[in-house]
């Protein structure tokens, strides 16, 4: 008999899980660089799109398709008897969409420790490889009735049965494939390549912290009875708890590390905190969330640091320590804080001992599973795209696409078949002149002048102000990156030093003939003036000529405006 509150419980779930894809998406974008962003948001689409289906001809059956230790079926498009692990009350096509979502999590946690060097064939390949076999299989162990049910393994919600199969696939993958380019100078110090929209990063957080109520409250796969109630209940305070105290712990460590804190590394601080709790978030109090948070919270920051600077593993998102290290941590806190059975609750270590054994076994399982998986696909159709395509970005390599920002496109509003006819004719026809006969004034001493100033952001407004009262009236204005000779202010990425910090600067360009020089840079210098290092500079250059398109005059005359 069927039971609607746990099978609308089980699908709401579900779809909150589902809209993860777009969390990991955002987070996974975010820290990357603008030319691979297209690249990113097709692979996070195609590892769902691929693993869909995959799942149900394949790993669904693998996962839950029999009792053996090891594995379960083969049962493609899940047609057979599921009745001893469905949950009460809930059909078999509500339970498959449940457990597909989170197959695919598991898989788009490989995309980000790759990002920005992998073949967009490869990755599809090594996805479908991941929801076929590899994730089914020790899903299989854990939640399918395998040795390490048996054995008495707790992972309520995935950190080892998901995240860490996650991780560890990511962190297999990017050490074969090799750091991205610039990563590393010669003598093996990291510099930091900074990812494009930290906002973008961190929409991607708060996405995926809402998606993990259903991630975690969801895994109860019912909505009934007093005693699921009082445990939905304690899941959403332990996910929040642990994912809110790393937080703030990631916060402090980076703000005393490095001086201030660290916006990147405190976004994955979230996600450690999450990551961790998954495991145990049924069996622990509010407290013992809070100090697997803590505990989770220092594991991301120095993991982080250690793969990066130590094991020389480039990985631009952090998925290695925020899944990896911080699934298989989370999985062994378990046995520790966990309030029935654990050791720090008087429960002994066999529980403890049996945590680590879980996840010691899935992690060599995934190891030697994906190697092989990579190592078959580097040596046919090849892993990484070229140093070519790596330079100038995925983006237009692999999918034609010159900027996922298409604002920030040149675009032309002419068809090229308008181009062609206007470049047939001379410019005296496709540019239409009209000369104005003007009385000249006496210019001898109107010298054309370029006066180019260089300063900060917050101080173009009065730099305005200020050419404006003193009768200059055109400028040409651009955002640039620059530094002077002080090189910036050094500041950290993720824990690695920028050597050369390119601080975002204003570039006014102003050309002057009757307004004398001096005067432009004297005003220049008093609006622009506070007594401290970057000010700005103040170049004075000749210029040789200017005309004005419309009418042909030159020199001081296409300067003047028109009475």
């Amino acid at each position: 008999m069927y039971s609607s509150v746990n099978t609308i419980w089980v699908l709401v779930a579900a779809a909150l899980v589902f809209f993860m894809q777009a969390g990991f998406a955002m987070v996974e974008t975010g820290f990357t660089r603008a030319k691979n962003a297209g690249n990113i948001i097709m692979k996070n689409l195609m590892d769902f799109s691929l693993g869909t289906p995959i799942y149900w001809l394949l790993g669904f059956g693998i996962m839950f398709g029999g009792s053996s230790a090891l594995i379960g079926g083969f049962d493609p498009m899940a047609k057979g008897d599921y009745s001893s692990v469905l949950p009460e009350g809930v059909p078999l096509l509500a339970f498959l969409i449940f457990q597909t979502v989170f197959c695919a999590t598991a898989a788009t946690i490989v995309s980000g420790a790759m990002a920005e060097r992998t073949k967009f064939s490869s990755y599809c390949i090594y996805s479908m490889v991941i929801s076929a076999i590899i994730y089914p299989v020790s899903g299989h162990w854990i939640w399918g009735g395998g040795w390490l049910y048996d054995l008495g393994f707790h992972d309520f919600a995935g950190s080892t049965a998901v995240h860490m199969v996650g991780g560890v696939a990511a962190l297999i993958g990017a050490k074969i494939l090799g750091p991205r380019i610039g990563k590393y100078d010669k003598n093996g110090k990291p510099k930091a390549i900074p990812g494009h929209s930290l906002t973008l990063g961190a929409l991607g957080v708060f996405i995926l912290w809402f998606c993990w109520f259903g991630f975690n409250g969801g895994s109860t796969v019912s909505a009934t009875g007093d005693d699921t109630i009082v445990s939905l209940g304690n899941i959403f305070v332990t996910t929040n708890m642990a994912a809110a105290v790393s937080t703030v712990t990631v916060m402090i460590i980076t703000w005393i590390r490095y001086k201030k804190p660290d916006v990147s590394m405190t976004l994955n601080g979230s996600l450690a905190g999450l990551v961790a709790i998954t495991a145990g978030t049924d069996l622990v109090s509010p407290f013992g969330a809070a100090m697997i948070g803590i505990i989770a919270g220092f594991a991301v920051v120095f993991g982080i640091e250690f793969i990066d600077k130590v094991l020389k593993i480039d990985d631009p998102v952090g998925a290695v320590g925020v899944h990896g290290l911080c699934g298989a941590l989370g999985t062994i806190l378990t046995g520790l804080f966990a309030v029935d059975g654990g050791l720090f609750y008087g429960g002994g270590a066999s529980f403890l001992l049996t945590q680590i054994i879980g996840v010691a076994a899935v992690a060599a399982w995934v190891t030697v599973a994906i190697s092989i998986t990579f190592f078959a696909i580097k040596h046919t159709i090849g892993l990484r795209v070229s140093k070519e395509e790596e330079i100038d970005g995925l983006d237009i390599h692999e999918h034609g696409l010159t900027s996922a920002y298409a604002d920030f496109m040149p675009t032309m509003g002419v068809s090229a078949a308008v181009n062609k006819a206007l470049d047939s004719k001379p410019i005296s026809e496709s540019v239409p002149v009209t000369r104005v006969k003007v009385e000249k004034e006496d210019k001898t001493e109107h010298k054309l002048t370029k006066v180019e100033i260089i300063t900060k952001q917050s101080k173009f407004e009065v730099l305005k102000a200020a050419m404006n009262a003193i009768g200059v009236t055109g400028m040409t204005v651009t955002n640039v990156l620059g530094c002077g000779i002080q090189k910036g202010s050094t500041e950290f990425y993720r824990g690695v030093p920028m050597e050369m910090n390119l601080l975002p600067k204003v570039q006014v360009e102003i050309v002057v003939s009757k307004v004398p020089v001096d005067l432009v840079v004297d005003e220049a210098r008093k609006a622009l003036y506070t007594g401290n290092i970057g000010d700005g500079k103040i170049f004075v250059y000749d210029v040789e000529n200017v005309i004005k398109v419309r009418t042909g005059e030159t020199g001081y005359d296409a300067l003047q405006g028109e009475e």
